[in-house]
């Protein structure tokens, strides 16, 4: 498999997570030829503001501005997911539909609403049970291994602590306009914060400590594996 060119699959718990947690990244990706396929597992029915029909309208738009594709699963609803074994089943299902290079996910870190840390825990089970050969509810579909998954953070309290994470350099024009109109069309969101001027800053933030304009950090599952130095970038710090 390709990391390179295999699609990108993305998790999140409500409509509008993958765009706040890593919209950027996804609009990059997709730009540079990368298919990238979003999965969301709740209507955002509990939400203080927006209605599902709401939500799922522009939870479509969000996915048109990053050049995604965008599929909904049905698990426990907004604020009632709990860690079951048939989710992670569900969720292993469309990642061998998929056969994704990369997936993403929400952190499980439990300091956050407990839908994401929940989802973070259900995808990392189901990129394992993916590419086991015999579990017989995955039977239809050939089994998959993922080159590599990856969490996102929707907030300073979901970054890991103790692992540093991969800094992604969004600063692109076309990826920061794609990402912030993404981001945008979750308009119903705006009424109690503003969701989009918080993440940019979190993404200029995370730019500024990495030496770019805007980026968006990932934490790995797993340490990353790389064929030569000649395929590392640089680091964060510049000595």
């Amino acid at each position: 498999m390709n990391l390179t060119t295999a699609p990108l699959l993305a998790f999140g718990a409500h409509p509008d997570d993958i765009e706040f947690g890593a919209g950027g990244i996804v609009a990059r990706e997709t730009q540079a030829g990368r298919p990238a396929h979003l999965v969301v597992c709740s209507r955002g029915e509990a939400g203080t503001n927006g209605t599902p029909a709401e939500r799922t309208k522009e939870a479509e738009k969000a996915a048109k501005h990053l050049g995604a594709t965008l599929e909904w699963v049905e698990l426990d609803g907004d604020s009632h997911l709990d860690v079951r074994n048939a989710h992670a089943l569900k969720l292993a299902a469309i990642i061998r539909a998929v056969r994704p290079g990369i997936v993403l996910a929400p952190t499980p870190e439990p300091n956050q609403h407990p839908d994401h840390w929940r989802l973070g825990q259900l995808a990392r089970d189901a990129t394992r049970l993916a590419r086991y050969g015999g579990v017989p509810e995955l039977k239809a579909r050939t089994p998959h291994a993922v080159g590599q998954l990856f969490f996102y953070a929707l907030g300073p309290g979901a970054e890991p602590r103790d692992t540093p994470p991969v800094i992604i350099d969004v600063s692109d024009k076309p990826v920061m306009t794609a990402w912030t109109k993404a981001m945008e069309a979750h308009a119903s969101q705006m009424k109690t914060r503003n969701y989009v001027e918080l993440q940019l800053a979190r993404a200029r933030v995370h730019g500024l400590n990495a030496g770019v304009g805007h980026a968006q950090p990932l934490w790995p599952n797993d340490p990353l594996v790389f064929h030569s130095l000649t395929d590392i970038s640089r680091g964060a710090r510049r000595f």
